[in-house]
Parts: C-alpha cells; sequence; structure tokens
C-alpha cells in the first residue's frame, strides 16, 4: 500500500522560527511579530487544516506538544519517526540539537492504545554522534508498491545511512543532487519532499533543481518505468510549497492530495489538472507555519502504516 488513510500529527505549543534549523532550510522567513502570536496563529492553521482531512474522512490521531521541551519545529513529526506496514517503526537522527526533543515514546503508546500494533524498532540515531542524519520521510521518498525510495543528498540525508536504510527495508536506492538558487548561488534543499511528491499514479517533482542532466534523466525514468505521470512544477512553485504535498486516502476509500493554499493557488490550471486525473486536491491556509518553519502540508504528517492488532 503506498497511502494511507490515517496520519499522525503534533499540535504545537512553542512554534516559532528555529534557528537552528534555518542555518539550510533557505524557506524559512522571521516574522515581525512576537513569538506567542506567531504560536497562536500556527495552533489556528493546524486546528483548521486537522478539520479539513477529517471532513474528508482522513482519521488524524493529534498530540499535544510538550512546553517543557522547547521543540519549535515539533509540528513536523515526519521527520524524526516513521511507522510501516511490517509493525516496524523507525527513529531518525536529527540535524538540529534542538529538534532531537521531539522524539517522544509516548507517541507509540498513544498509537498502541487506538489499536496499532508495533513489534520492531529501528533507531538510526546513534549516527548523529557521528555528524551523520537521515530525516525520515522528509529525507526519503519511498514508493512502496515498487520497493524504491528517493533522497536527494544534503546535510540532512546522508548517503550511507540512506544506503543502510534501503537494506533494511529492502528498497533499491535512487539517489541524486537537487539544489536551489540562494543569493545567486546553488546550494541544495535540505529535504528531498520539498521538491518531490509520490503518489499511488503519479508523482509530482521538480525537476529543474537535479541540475546534473544524468541524475535527472535517472529520477525521471525510475518514475517512468513504475507507471507513474511525471508532473513537473517550477522552482518558483516549488518555493510556494507545491512539491510538498501527500496522497492519503479518505471516506469511502477516497484518493486525495493534501497541499497548503499557498502550493495550490501557485498551480496552473493545467497542472490542477493533471493531478485530479488521478485523485481530488484539499488545501488548506498553512502561511505563518509555511514562513516561519520552511515546511508545509506533507511535513506536517506522519504517515501512520502499522497493523492493526
Amino acid at each position: 500500500m503506498q497511502i494511507t488513510n490515517t496520519i499522525l500529527m503534533i499540535r504545537p505549543v512553542a512554534f516559532r522560527m528555529n534557528e537552528q534549523t534555518a542555518v539550510n532550510n533557505y524557506f524559512q522567513e522571521d516574522l515581525a511579530i512576537k513569538n506567542d502570536m506567531i504560536n497562536k496563529r500556527a495552533q489556528k492553521e493546524f486546528d483548521d487544516f486537522v478539520e479539513v482531512l477529517r471532513q474528508n474522512g482522513v482519521t488524524v490521531i493529534v498530540i499535544e506538544d510538550r512546553v517543557e521541551t522547547d521543540t519549535p519545529d515539533s509540528i513536523f513529526p515526519n521527520n524524526w519517526v516513521s511507522f510501516h506496514d511490517s509493525g516496524t517503526v523507525v527513529v531518525y537522527p536529527m540535524f538540529a540539537e534542538n529538534r532531537r526533543k521531539e522524539r517522544r515514546e509516548d507517541v507509540f503508546d498513544v498509537l498502541e492504545e487506538q489499536g496499532f500494533r508495533i513489534d520492531n524498532i529501528i533507531d538510526y540515531t546513534a549516527a548523529e554522534e557521528e555528524g551523520v542524519f537521515l530525516e525520515g520521510t522528509g529525507s526519503i521518498l519511498k514508493d512502496r508498491i515498487n520497493q524504491k525510495a528517493y533522497c536527494a543528498l544534503s546535510e540532512r540525508a546522508h548517503e550511507e545511512l540512506f544506503i543502510e536504510f534501503c537494506e533494511d527495508f529492502d528498497c533499491f536506492p535512487v539517489i541524486f543532487t537537487a539544489n536551489q538558487t540562494v543569493n545567486g548561488e546553488r546550494l541544495p534543499i535540505y529535504h528531498t519532499n520539498v521538491m518531490m511528491a509520490m503518489a499511488e499514479t503519479f508523482a509530482v517533482i521538480c525537476t529543474a533543481t537535479i541540475d546534473d542532466k544524468k541524475e535527472r534523466k535517472n529520477v525521471v525514468e525510475h518514475l517512468k518505468k513504475n507507471g507513474k505521470e511525471v508532473i513537473t512544477i517550477t522552482e518558483q512553485q516549488m518555493h510556494c510549497f507545491a512539491g510538498n504535498m501527500l496522497q492519503v486516502i479518505g471516506a469511502d476509500d477516497q484518493r486525495f492530495m493534501v497541499m497548503s493554499s499557498t502550493a495550490y493557488h501557485s498551480l496552473r490550471k493545467d497542472q490542477i489538472a493533471a493531478i485530479e486525473k488521478h485523485c481530488k486536491i484539499v488545501h488548506s491556509s498553512l502561511d505563518t507555519i509555511e514562513t516561519c518553519g520552511g515546511g508545509s502540508a506533507r511535513c506536517m504528517m506522519a504517515e501512520v502504516f502499522l497493523p492493526k492488532a
């Protein structure tokens, strides 16, 4: 199964621009308002987003962040954990030290209380001591149907650890570098999932970020070979988080492509039509979260593929 109907989300209590991630997340900007106001706005956007998902029949498990840990990016749980249909949970090494406090075992207790089965935990976090990172489904895009995993290398996505992940999950690795222009310089994009989204029958991708022509051709060939329609977006659209989408299952087994309103409004009519050939689009306003957090709709949703107990 490529997609799921169950999403885990963390409701923020201390959301703000994280100075430790801003060093290589070039999507982040500071807002000239106080942090408590930023957090209030983020909570409103979060609650509205959860409501939109639930109205469309998506199961959303919401867990409150903890004030005492002061974790400004806890709203993006997909970077520290992933939940697999084998009953395996994976815990990932994080680039920013203050993001490591987001990892919480009580999240697993909540899922078990909800009837999910956890048989095994794979913990890669010891890699942090070596300065090696791999930030969950931010770094790794799995094509679960075809047993492939795509990864744009960066400071937050280390090649050797990605290959180890692929060996552990019996996936074929598709490795490349994706860049964006920052002050006239081409620099690595911090997470794969801001330039690419994997759905059942299609993929949304900013091919212009893959500067190496051989790598670009290789990525597109892998997608097409596996029957995915390739829907390309521009670098400008990527900066509007048009690559940061997630396909989910809602009521009556209906498929939805979930994105922010900023992402949706950046798309051309032909791109919207291309996506809507495959599934319905759902979007919600995430302006504050995107501006300060440098992440969008996909980053906020940790997919739960765990089997039921």
